[in-house]
């Protein structure tokens, strides 16, 4: 029994489950309150809205008693009889699309011999083969036959649909319009040839590649089928320059750095061969950064390019003073997989004082990288993860002042349990092996602790100690996290996390904490705002951490 609730009177059905309730409740929602006055107009609409809606689903000879229970209630009682089922089911492709697999896929996933009648999938079927002969070129296509007939008597039902596509249209002579970018340079983004048969998705997937270079503020890539000829349609790319200088300002903070400042400058095109130019600038207390990287795509645009990087950044913070001056030119590939490879050769000068470790060191540094994000739901993705590992190397027999082999890694994980749940797993990890540890470089070193590493600790304030009780930095670092977010609500979520980890030299001594915050999906990415305890010290006090960014 099902009740639909209105201001005047309710209607009561009984005697239908599964679709054919649920169609006769859709039917009769569509009935205007006004109209539900327990007249005999209003009860002989219902009768001929549930009919109709049994229909739909195949059930021709109903029987249906009306009652009117009080002033208030709209008794019906169904019985829906027989079914009518699919006797024959006569899908035909002729032309082309008759030796198409994608059309005989419709036809095995549509309705079958034997099945009951549902005028609703029989529109389906008829729209889904029209939809995909536009998708896939055959433009001159059209029905022949469209017919379904019905036998209450006999309780059968007849579908007849005849489809003659004519032959597909092909890919003809690709006409860019306005492009700044070498005609060859946009050529390597097509997934298609001229010739090639037509399919509407590889029109979309060059679209969005081309907006992914970030050289055009607008592309559009559509068939002209106005100068079609014979079956051949030209395609034609509007494109839109992006401007040549884009600056962007920004303020950011984090219980890690506090304030920062941000300025970036932006060429997203420099030369007609598509180069690039992105100049940073970020300023807080403890760290000021300055960087620009000149980017070369090359041959295979969108998947492969060289990268040199010049950078600046001086650190004072706790027991590190740091000046760096480093230069790195890397070739990165991109797979289909998702898999980003770099090999790089990069050069760091840095002058600094690490508690009582005072020098200057210069290394040369050639390095590898692997690294895969993936994510679905935005910027606050209800399903991803990143995996990410680099190995360098540095000796004296390329020029560096000392020997060391240094690798780090990251493996993050995020799952959800339908719409309110969502899990977090994050596990970082590094080694520095060196027998001339004392005069590695800070940024070598490891430490942990703060936003994104153990909350409930300071910011890199989990490390080995000198004799001192400075801060050294260490050979090893382990960290892990274990959140669970529920979501309160809109955009809101609630989090409970325990955190782990340390960062050591020669005794692993494990830090743990754990705590509770609030996770806010703003326009701009997740804002989080944790409060995070210790357990390791008597003296551990609560801290809050505030975050903004993503979560891999």
């Amino acid at each position: 029994m099902s009740s639909i609730a209105h201001a005047e009177v309710d209607i009561d059905i009984e005697g239908l489950d599964g679709i054919a309730q649920d169609n006769v409740e859709t039917y009769l929602a569509a009935i205007a309150p006004e109209e539900r006055d327990g007249s005999y107009r209003f009860i002989a609409r219902v009768e001929q809205d549930v009919r109709k809606a049994l229909q739909a689903v195949g059930f021709y000879k109903p029987k249906i008693t009306t009652r009117m229970d009080g002033d208030a209630t709209l008794e019906v009682k169904v019985d829906p009889g027989k079914p009518v089922r699919l006797a024959q089911v006569d899908v035909v492709f002729s032309g082309e699309a008759g030796m198409d697999d994608d059309f005989h896929a419709l036809k095995a996933d549509g309705p079958q011999p034997g099945e009951i009648l549902n005028h609703g999938d029989y529109e389906s079927l008829k729209s889904q083969i029209q939809s995909l002969a536009v998708k896939k070129g055959y433009f001159d296509g059209r029905f022949t036959q469209t017919r379904l007939e019905v036998s209450p008597t006999r309780q059968q039902a007849f579908i007849r649909l005849h489809f003659a596509s004519g032959k597909r249209y092909h890919f003809g002579a690709i006409r860019y319009q306005g492009s700044q970018i070498q005609l060859q340079r946009l050529d390597t983004l097509r997934g298609f040839s001229p010739g090639a048969p037509y399919q509407v998705s590889a029109l979309g997937e060059f679209n969005q590649a081309l907006a992914n270079t970030g050289w055009f503020s607008s592309a559009l890539v559509q068939a002209d089928m106005e100068e079609a000829e014979d079956t051949e349609v030209p395609i034609k790319v509007t494109l839109t320059p992006e401007a040549r200088n884009k600056f962007e300002t920004g303020v950011g903070y984090s219980t890690d750095i506090g304030p920062r400042l941000k300025f970036n400058w932006r060429k997203p095109w420099y030369n007609s061969r598509g180069h690039s130019i992105t100049t940073s600038l970020a300023i807080s207390e403890p760290e000021q950064t300055l960087t620009s990287t000149y980017k070369v795509p090359l041959e295979d645009v969108s998947r492969e390019y060289y990268q040199v990087q010049l950078g600046l950044q001086n650190t004072e913070q706790r027991d590190t003073s740091s000046l760096e001056v480093s230069t790195s030119i890397s070739r990165h590939w991109l797979y289909d997989t998702g898999w980003q490879r770099s090999v790089s050769l990069r050069w760091l000068y840095e002058d600094y004082t690490q508690g009582q470790d005072e020098d200057s060191v210069s290394v040369v540094l050639p390095g590898i990288n692997f690294t895969r994000t993936r994510a679905r739901g935005g910027l606050m993705p209800h399903w991803g993860d990143k995996q990410s590992i680099t190995l360098e190397a540095a000796d004296p027999i390329w020029l560096s002042d000392i020997s060391l082999v240094r690798l780090q890694g990251r493996s993050a994980w995020i799952r959800s349990l339908n719409k309110n749940h969502r899990g977090l797993l994050r596990v970082d990890g590094g080694a520095l092996i060196s027998e001339e540890f004392s005069e590695a470089p800070p940024s070598l070193r490891f430490f942990a602790g703060g936003d994104n590493s153990i909350r409930g600790y300071g910011y890199e304030t989990v490390s080995p100690v000198d004799d001192s009780g400075q801060l050294s930095g260490a050979r090893y670092m382990l960290t892990g996290t274990l959140e669970y977010q529920y979501r309160l609500g809109g955009n809101w979520w609630w989090a409970l996390f325990a955190d782990g980890g340390d960062a050591w030299t020669h005794n692993l001594s494990w830090k743990r904490a754990a705590g509770t915050g609030i996770r806010w999906s703003s326009p701009v990415g997740p804002i989080r705002l944790d409060v995070a305890r210790g357990f390791d010290n008597d003296d551990d006090d609560f801290r809050i951490h505030l975050t903004l960014g993503p979560e891999l």
